[in-house]
């Protein structure tokens, strides 16, 4: 197989989560899929049984990693946890509302491209990109010629993916909803991005 193959990633947003902590409040734990998560995932693997998914990544956190468990076994491919492609830390504002505007105003600054402003207790934009963009990277790097199949977060897909790749994306991006997925093809003269779901020309 040619070295100058591109890699084709799916990376998709997990499903649907519940959190010990309730759905309004910030909180950097795992989660779990709820019933219609579960179903989103179904849904999902079954949108890519003919793609010829070779490997599952997930983020760490346990909604990916539930999302990625059910696609894997319905598609009947190996699955991987990869470090890097969890979602930014609330880390100080734990225990906050999702309003919080530490929160809304650090990631709209993201957003737009002023990627300094810090998280309290957390990780600044830079930060987030980079550890985001160096895993996908990694994962580009071995599948060179195959497609694979990245279950990570909607914030920080939003944040990295029109960053690291080119395509028409608005900014900011429309949100992803679960198991929402964007294709990026990643060669060795950069890497382009598919249509982002919810975007109208």
């Amino acid at each position: 197989m040619s070295l100058f193959c591109p890699a084709t990633l799916i990376v998709a947003r997990h499903g649907d989560a519940a959190y010990t902590v309730g759905a309004d409040t910030l909180s950097d734990e795992g989660g779990v899929l709820t019933d219609l998560g579960r179903v989103q995932a179904a849904a999902l693997a079954e949108a890519l049984r003919d793609r010829r998914i070779a490997l599952v990544y997930t983020s760490p956190l346990g909604r990916a990693v539930e999302t990625g468990m059910i696609v894997a076994q319905a598609l009947g491919v190996p699955i991987r946890q990869q470090d890097g492609l969890q979602e930014f830390r609330v880390a100080d504002l734990a225990g906050a509302r999702f309003d919080d505007d530490r929160l809304t105003t650090t990631y709209a600054a993201w957003l737009a491209d002023d990627l300094s402003p810090r998280i309290p207790g957390g990780e600044s934009g830079e930060e987030v990109l980079a550890r985001f963009g160096e895993a996908l990277s990694s994962i580009a790097d071995l599948h060179r010629g195959e497609t694979v199949l990245v279950i990570s977060h909607g914030g920080a897909m939003s944040l990295g993916l029109p960053r690291l790749a080119l395509g028409a994306v608005p900014s900011p991006p429309p949100p992803l909803a679960n198991c929402a997925h964007v294709e990026v093809q990643a060669g060795d003269d950069g890497w382009t991005l598919g249509p982002w779901p919810g975007a109208t020309r």
